[in-house]
């Protein structure tokens, strides 16, 4: 005897319940032509997101959920030999938890909620636990426990389910960060093996503002061993054969390198946050530096050429390079590509300030008026044609400040907002030797733009290390500042220089304010700074 279960790796959007719903009974009126007896989208694809914030305080979203179920309760008389697993947030005994149910010919036949919320606070920090035996239910002679976001790597309750279930199904809710795919695979797997029973998992593929779902759905047979592995980054479905209180399945994508893991996630963020807020397309300032080239590379991966758009706002202090490396990548990829001469603008303030300013030294503050220039024209082109503005600076700039509020730092949308500047030299190499996409584009970046050393260009021949160390030692040491919480102390002990030390933690207490202005950007890495990094603005802890 056996039986037929379906991994559902959706991508959607929160709160449009129609769509939800539809591409539930779809799927579900599918499964029921094909023979499968049980359909496993991932965890809260009722609400369309694993991302619903807020909305779940609200007595209108919550109804809206249970709107939606009994929907699919009633639509499922359409499909009455499929057990379809939904996930919602819910409130019972007049606390909000994150409840499933199985529904099987318009009726519910299990229904649970999650044990354990610690892994998944980010996403669930309203829910309270739920105390009650793993949801359970039958598909013909097999016993299925499902186990929602971290009770499906909590070893208690995933004993606790093998003790009444031949088959784990597990609904994770884990966003993406470098390493993590991997991470979630061996954990599932471990489970597998540790309670000797198969284990399911179906898992979200998309880009929901700065958190990203990196899919791999995975399934693990009772010894540990992947039988199952989904394309990452893309809505799929697979189909698993349970026999003898076991799997087998006949899809394992091959897993990716980490650089291209990287490039996909941020691609997927890209055309998700476009696609999802219905902008028409992207701008973004091309300076001829390898910042800008990066982002243009991913906005094309993303969205096509015809739905991107690029300006060059030249100052005195733009190199002849920068001119033409800027046309020639525009040229080479096929986007539109204009150019705005700036120094008539600059001029004007500089006039106007020239009273105010009279005995006072040029500083960053004449050098800022250039940045705000260009932010003021981008906003301006975003408003005039609806295009969201991506900015273009790096985790190394921004955990540093460099970069200017209302200026390069105006935008929609920070591509590279949790990308290291040793990061995007790392990727834009690595885009150049490869097309993951296929979309035929090689060697998107000029040479030239990579090999290039960094510079805002706001004044003569500078560089970035004329004000930040070398890229190579800043990012190692912010690394284990915020990676591992080293302190002052330690960082000198593993060779850090006292005077780099104390002016990079310097400048990453006092740009905190800038941060809490920048755009929100995706989120690569359990450190990043526009959601996990939280400090007071006002503080003297030196630390």
């Amino acid at each position: 005897m056996q039986t037929q279960l379906r991994v559902l790796q959706s991508n959607g959007v929160l709160g449009d319940w129609a769509a939800n719903v539809q591409q539930l009974t779809t799927a579900a009126e599918q499964a029921q032509r094909d023979g499968v007896a049980c359909l496993v989208p991932p965890a809260l694809a009722l609400c369309g997101s694993p991302v619903a914030g807020d909305y779940v305080l609200r007595p209108s979203f919550l109804a809206a959920v249970q709107t939606a179920l009994h929907q699919l309760i009633s639509a499922s008389t359409a499909w009455p030999d499929v057990a379809l697993v939904l996930s919602y947030p819910a409130v019972q005994d007049g606390v909000l938890v994150h409840a499933v149910s199985v529904v099987r010919n318009g009726a519910q036949i299990a229904h649970g909620g999650q044990q354990h919320l610690q892994g998944d606070a980010a996403l669930l920090r309203h829910c309270q636990p739920m105390v009650a035996a793993p949801c359970q239910f039958s598909i013909g002679a097999t016993r299925l426990a499902v186990l929602l976001g971290q009770d499906a790597l909590t070893p208690a309750c995933a004993h606790a389910a093998a003790a009444c279930a031949q088959v784990i199904v597990a609904l994770p809710l884990q966003a993406f960060y470098a390493g993590q795919p991997q991470a979630l695979e061996a954990a599932l797997a471990a489970q597998a093996q540790a309670v000797q029973r198969p284990v399911v998992s179906s898992q979200w593929a998309g880009g929901f503002d700065h958190w990203v779902f990196a899919g791999g759905s995975v399934a693990s047979n009772r010894h540990g061993h992947v039988v199952q592995r989904l394309e990452y980054f893309v809505a799929a479905c697979a189909d698993i054969t349970i026999k003898n209180d076991d799997l087998s399945a006949n899809s394992l994508y091959p897993v990716r390198e980490p650089l291209c893991i990287l490039w996909q996630a941020l691609v997927q963020a890209v055309r998700d946050y476009v696609e999802k807020n219905r902008f028409p397309g992207v701008l973004l300032g091309l300076s001829g530096g390898i910042d800008s080239a990066l982002v243009l590379a991913i906005a094309v991966d993303a969205l096509g050429p015809q739905r991107v758009r690029t300006v060059m706002m030249p100052s005195p202090y733009t190199a002849d390079i920068s001119w033409k490396d800027a046309q020639a990548m525009a040229d080479g990829l096929g986007v539109r590509h204009d150019v705005i001469e700036i120094t008539p603008q600059v001029q004007a303030f500089e006039t106007a300030l020239a009273p105010l300013f009279a005995g006072t030294q040029m500083d960053t503050t004449e050098e800022n008026l250039q940045a705000r220039c260009r932010g003021t024209l981008l906003m301006a082109l975003s408003n005039k044609f609806g295009h969201v503005v991506l900015t273009t600076s790096n985790k190394s700039e921004v955990a540093m400040g460099y970069g200017t509020l209302y200026g390069d730092m105006a935008g929609g949308f920070a591509v590279l907002c949790d990308v290291w500047k040793t990061e995007v030299f790392a990727l834009a190499r690595w885009r150049n030797a490869h097309d993951p996409l296929h979309t035929g584009l090689v060697a998107p970046i000029p040479e030239r733009i990579i090999t290039r050393p960094p510079s805002a260009e706001l004044r003569p021949d500078q560089k970035d290390e004329d004000s930040l160390p070398p890229y190579e030692v800043l990012d190692a040491l912010l690394r284990q500042y915020l990676e591992h919480n080293a302190s002052p102390a330690q960082l000198e002990a593993a060779g850090y220089a006292p005077e780099v030390v104390a002016k990079t933690l310097r400048l990453l207490r006092l740009s905190e304010y800038k941060r809490r202005q920048g755009p929100g950007g995706p989120r690569l890495s359990p450190t990043a700074f526009t959601r996990d990094w939280q400090i007071p603005m006002t503080h003297r802890f030196t630390g």
